[in-house]
Order: C-alpha cells, then structure tokens, then sequence
C-alpha cells in the first residue's frame, strides 16, 4: 500500500472501528429498521461492512449508495468516478430511518449534498449519520450521530482513509497538504 504520513489506524483499529459503530447503532436501534446508506467513495464500503456485522443480529439490512457528484455546491472541485451515477438505493426510502454512511467529515458539505441527493428519491422519517473519522472544522451546523475516531484537524493537513475494497489495505493516515495531494 503506497501512501506517505503518519498511521492513525492500522486495518485491525479500522475494523474494530466498524464493529463499535455497528454495536452503537444497535442499541440505539434494538428493534427498529433502518437502510445504511454509503456515499461514494469510501462510504459505499463502509456501509456494507457494517451490514455485515449488523446481519449477525439483525438479518436483513438493507445497503444503498449513493452519488452526491450533482448535489454538491463547489462542482468544480467534484470528482468523477468510475462510479459516477451510481446510486442504488431501497425501493422506498419515505418514511424510513436512513443512515448516511461516509469515512471523514470534515465542513460538512457532503452530508449537506447527500441529504439533498436522499430526498429526490423520497422523504425518509430520520436521517442519522455515522462516521468512520470526524476531523472537526464544520462550516455547516451537522454532526455525526456515530463517530469511529475524533481527530481535530487544521486545514494544513487532511486524513487519508484507505480501504482494502478500494486500495487494497485498511489505513488511517494523516497528510500533510504541502507533501502529498493525491
């Protein structure tokens, strides 16, 4: 795995990460359903891990992804995937508890888009959302309901999270801007 920064997380802490947010959502929700819904990139993965682990208790629970390219208010800096369009999401959202899945939040604008993105396709009851990484620096009043790792931030350096179903291996780094903007 080629990266360069300090590890914050190695792929065994990025796991037991998972599982404590997947517990979380558990006892906040013993009986109650709710869709996982992973933005693009690293929150699609995200999500279905913690489907994964919630299926051990909770059979059945359902996964969506959703791109947020066309909702976002700086379009210029958006990225276009290979995933680019893909969103798949339950047939019926209205009414539902959605939990937005994503790896770092940061100024909040992204959830902002994906909430946008969440209600062209129907209203749903709840919106919760749950983090891998939250960096602080919000410029936007959105604060995760389920957070993995508090990491407070200056804007001089950012956090790579990279995941062994994109990258190959699990990692948390901390980036330097001036060293590396990939």
């Amino acid at each position: 795995m080629e990266t360069s920064g300090q590890q914050l997380l190695s792929p065994r802490e990025i796991d037991t990460k998972i599982h404590r947010l997947a517990y979380e959502i558990l006892e906040r929700h013993p009986k109650e359903k709710f869709v996982l819904v992973g933005i693009h990139r690293r929150g699609v993965p995200l999500a279905q891990r913690l489907a994964k682990v919630l299926e051990e208790e909770r059979p059945g629970v359902q996964t969506g992804m959703l791109d947020i390219t066309l909702y976002r208010d700086d379009p210029r800096q958006a990225t276009f995937s290979p995933d680019f369009g893909k969103t798949s999401l339950p047939n019926e959202l209205k009414g539902s508890l959605v939990i937005l899945v994503d790896d770092v939040l940061y100024t909040g604008r992204t959830i902002r888009a994906a909430i946008d993105a969440l209600f062209e396709y129907g209203r749903p009851a709840r919106i919760e959302l749950a983090v891998l990484v939250d960096r602080g620096g919000r410029e936007l009043p959105i604060q995760p309901d389920y957070c993995g790792l508090k990491q407070p931030l200056g804007k001089e350096s950012y956090l790579r999270v990279r995941l062994r179903e994109q990258d190959g291996q699990d990692g948390l780094f901390l980036v330097d801007n001036k060293h590396d903007a990939s």
